[in-house]
């Protein structure tokens, strides 16, 4: 079975065979139908691509005027007639995977801020706007074209006009994500800590939905019943200010504060002596008559244990210590043990409140090795 041939010497051999041709008709041909839109042929590898469908015995070439210096005009030979038949059906039938860096692009987007991301797009948006005018331009100076040449402009027109919608789509979604609070993104030195590394932050007077409990949070239904109240209202608030304010923003992550009567029980994870309250965090707007209309709204849809337990209240920590822990939650312990006994005493703080944790991961989807969960010691100065 001959080697297949490349989209190159596909395109050429197809010019060829409409009629003779030498190589500059060849460059003015495919300049004039925009084929280099569609497929990587340079001026310079055209006579490349001939010389190789002439080894393959695909095309001839003849000096029509006789001379030996004359211009080579190149023909299709009846094997290349052939392939080019059975090449072109498998062109058109197969749906061949298709690379574009946009979507690598993409891909790593994380690594940029939402503006850069969104300016970004706004330059390839331009670009594809220059290149839709210049398809539609060439297409017009050609008119009529035949059916075969109308379809290749009007697939070109197409995925450019796609292009278009896709990222006009894709830069709302991400402004529109922009506009929204999110107390992660609005209050990095709280909610972005480094990994592994202590650090002093001051936190201030927060709204939290708050529920009190105790016991092991891996299999206390009070915990459950909890963590399913506290997401229950503060998503009904959420719909609840979009609607009569017309202020989005994303639900806080679930946090805890933790207490014993022995604290050392949080390095040995002795579990069923942690006493808890959980929270999610409110933006300031809210007010308690929101609150208590979800919880009212809330109540009403679904039965929920732990609802009458709910309160919304404001919780201030002050000079705090925080660190980033990835990992499972049992492998917290030596990272407690070192800043209780190494970073809290060479540093003159002692304790100043109750531990506070807050779950950057979902622990339903994410394996224990990669949990990202912020460990933070409110503290004074000794």
């Amino acid at each position: 079975m001959p080697d297949s041939l490349t989209d190159a010497e596909l395109t050429v051999l197809g010019l060829v065979a409409e009629r003779p041709r030498h190589g500059y008709e060849l460059e003015a041909v495919i300049d004039a139908r925009g084929v280099r839109q569609w497929t990587a042929l340079g001026f310079s590898s055209i006579y490349y691509v001939l010389g190789r469908l002439e080894a393959r015995d695909l095309v001839s070439s003849t000096r029509p005027d006789g001379s030996a210096k004359g211009r080579r005009v190149y023909t299709a030979t009846p094997a290349g007639m052939r392939e080019l038949a059975a090449a072109t059906r498998r062109a058109i039938a197969e749906l061949r995977p298709s690379h574009p860096s946009v979507l690598v692009g993409i891909a790593n987007s994380p690594v940029l801020d939402a503006r850069d991301v969104v300016d970004a797009l706004r330059e390839r948006g331009t670009q594809v706007a220059e290149r839709l005018a210049a398809v539609q331009a060439a297409r017009a100076a050609q008119e009529p074209v035949p059916d075969f040449v109308a379809a290749i402009f009007d697939y070109s027109l197409g995925q450019l006009r796609a292009e278009q919608d896709w990222i006009a789509s894709t830069t709302g979604n991400l402004e529109m994500a922009m506009t929204k609070s999110d107390i992660k993104r609005d209050r990095k030195d709280l909610y972005l800590p480094r990994a592994g590394r202590f650090a002093l932050v001051d936190v201030p007077e927060l709204p939290f939905l708050m529920i009190d409990g105790k016991g092991d949070p891996n299999t206390s239904m009070s915990y459950q019943d909890a963590v399913a109240a506290l997401y229950a209202v503060s998503y009904a608030v959420k719909f609840a200010s979009k609607q009569q304010l017309g202020r989005d923003y994303v639900v806080g992550p679930l946090e805890g504060l933790w207490s014993a009567d022995d604290p050392s029980v949080f390095v040995t994870r002795d579990k069923h002596e942690w006493q808890w309250t959980m929270m999610v965090t409110q933006p300031e707007w809210v007010s308690a008559a929101m609150v208590e209309q979800a919880i009212e709204l809330t109540a009403a849809k679904k039965a929920l244990p732990a609802l009458d337990r709910l309160r919304f209240e404001r919780y201030a920590e002050g000079l705090s210590v925080q660190v980033l822990h990835v990992g499972s939650y049992d492998e917290e312990g030596p990272v407690l043990a070192r800043l209780h006994q190494e970073f809290m005493p060479a540093n003159g703080l002692t304790h100043n409140g109750r531990h506070h944790e807050i779950y950057l991961s979902d622990p339903r989807k994410t394996e224990p090795a990669k949990l990202r969960t912020i460990l933070r010691q409110p503290v004074a100065r000794s």
